[in-house]
């Protein structure tokens, strides 16, 4: 299958870039990659699932590829969260969670808002929100997208499986458990 080439080609960018967050247990043994977009309905109610399963699983590691495809106000939103995960690290899974389980449309303001209640600095963030690296990070993150046949949010690579949609929490346990078999025969 193609994609489990384009997984095994591109492993360091998919599981371990540095410009994506990181929620659940950092070392964790079994990652999911999720591709999600601020405004997508779907990536919202998929959020608990991945709030339960790092909850559950101590080993769990899920790491977040900023995918905004829908729409200028989503490119605004990811824009903060991008630069308030360059200067908050630690506090980025917070932000995620406020922003992505927050009630109506995600834009640069609430963004924003979300950012300075966590304690960052206007100024800096705003100046770190002009650098380069963060549309880089977007433009290898649609093309690894593409590569992936990823078109929506979300979706998610596990193991050596892309999974396209909100499947679940059930499903993303089942994929979680074969991905850790898997690494159990393999050595991964």
């Amino acid at each position: 299958m193609a994609q489990v080439s384009v997984i095994e080609d591109a492993k360091d960018e998919i599981f371990n870039a540095a410009y994506d967050g990181v929620v659940g247990n950092p070392d964790g043994k079994v990652t999911v990659v999720e591709f999600y977009d601020y405004n997508c309905g779907y990536c919202k109610r998929a959020l608990p699932d991945m709030q339960a399963m790092t909850e559950q699983d101590p080993d769990l590691r899920f790491v977040l590829k900023e995918f905004p495809i829908l729409g200028p106000d989503s490119q605004k939103a990811h824009v903060v969260s991008m630069a308030f995960h360059r200067l908050m690290p630690a506090k980025y899974g917070e932000f995620h969670t406020r922003l992505l389980g927050g009630q109506g449309h995600a834009s640069e303001a609430n963004a924003m808002k979300i950012a300075l209640e966590l304690g960052a600095d206007e100024a800096a963030l705003r100046e770190e929100m002009k650098n380069p690296a963060i549309g880089e990070a977007f433009e290898k993150t649609y093309n690894l997208a593409n590569k992936l046949s990823i078109t929506g949010t979300p979706s998610y690579v596990v193991g050596q499986e892309v999974i396209f949609g909100a499947l679940g929490q059930e499903v993303l346990t089942e994929k979680v458990a074969a991905a850790k078999a898997a690494c159990v025969e393999t050595s991964c």
